[in-house]
């Protein structure tokens, strides 16, 4: 299978069906477009899969191209958007997100191909190649984009790997939220990353960072966190954020920490690869003030 196929586009139908069941996903969306969108305006949505996107943003008045790359979802879109009486707000677009050019200025763009750490799926080389093409199509005035912004944090775990007796430390995705079963939380997270949508940012992480723990135990796993800001609503002084769901990622070599150990944490991987790429990218070491402190203690 080609790569184009494998990191990216081409995801199982069931996959984008499921993701409609993500009621924190689709409340989410929904809110930052009724915040973003207004009655008249022009919209993009880039990778519209099932075209719940599109909807949201023709719900509010907005005429919108729905961009998709994958026939099978073009014609669950055009069904979906059909349904729900809205098609003709829409304009279906097969073709590749990436090489889209609107034929006419936009006022809003959404692109949801967001995964773990901004691997997997093609949100930053999407939005970057579709930036240029615009840019160069229509001026330098950027429309507004939905997310606007994604913030990738890793957070020091002690977490359980057993399953029915049987010990596995396996990567482990888990719904963002403060408290999982099985993982305790040894320090806070550390942001080691933060892409705006409509400024230049890097197609990498290349991060170092010293993480102090705040409590005792076995760090035995990383956990990689990623805060997507759908909208920030500057009147309000607030956002609408939407959280990708957790990975925790096993360390080989499990470290004991005590309170105030400091643990040096490099990360190194590209956005858009495969998923292996950000265990792979991780190292760590006890910083030297460290054991000083433990030997002296």
């Amino acid at each position: 299978m080609s790569s184009p196929e494998v990191l990216g586009q081409f995801i199982p139908l069931h996959y984008h069906y499921d993701m409609l069941r993500d009621n924190y996903r689709m409340t989410s969306f929904q809110q930052a477009i009724a915040a973003t969108v207004q009655p008249g305006m022009t919209v993009v949505d880039l990778g519209g899969g099932t075209g719940v996107l599109s909807y949201f943003a023709a719900m509010q008045g907005a005429h919108v191209y729905y961009v998709e790359r994958n026939p099978e979802l073009v014609e669950v879109a055009k069904r979906f958007l059909t349904m729900n009486k809205v098609s003709d707000r829409v304009t279906i677009v097969h073709e590749d997100a990436a090489q889209f050019v609107p034929p006419v200025p936009v006022d809003v763009v959404t692109c949801e191909m967001l995964h773990v750490g901004l691997v997997r799926e093609k949100q930053t080389l999407v939005i970057e190649q579709f930036k240029q093409n615009y840019v160069q199509a229509h001026g330098t005035k950027l429309p507004r984009f939905i997310p606007e912004a994604s913030l990738l944090a890793i957070q020091p775990v002690m977490q359980a790997y057993e399953f029915a007796g049987f010990h596995a430390p396996v990567p482990l995705f888990q719904p963002p939220v403060a408290t999982v079963d099985g993982t305790t939380e040894l320090g806070l997270p550390a942001i080691y990353s933060t892409i705006v949508y409509d400024e230049a940012y890097p197609r990498s992480v290349d991060w170092k960072g010293v993480l102090t723990m705040q409590s005792a135990g076995t760090l035995n796993g990383w956990r990689v966190v990623t805060k997507n800001v759908l909208a920030v609503l500057v009147e309000e002084q607030s956002e609408i954020c939407w959280h990708n769901q957790y990975l925790v990622v096993p360390i080989a070599q499990p470290l004991e920490v005590n309170v105030g150990d400091r643990i040096e944490v490099a990360l190194n991987y590209e956005f858009c690869t495969e998923l292996s790429h950000i265990w792979d990218g991780i190292s760590q070491r006890v910083c030297p003030n460290s054991l000083t402190k433990r030997l002296a203690a």
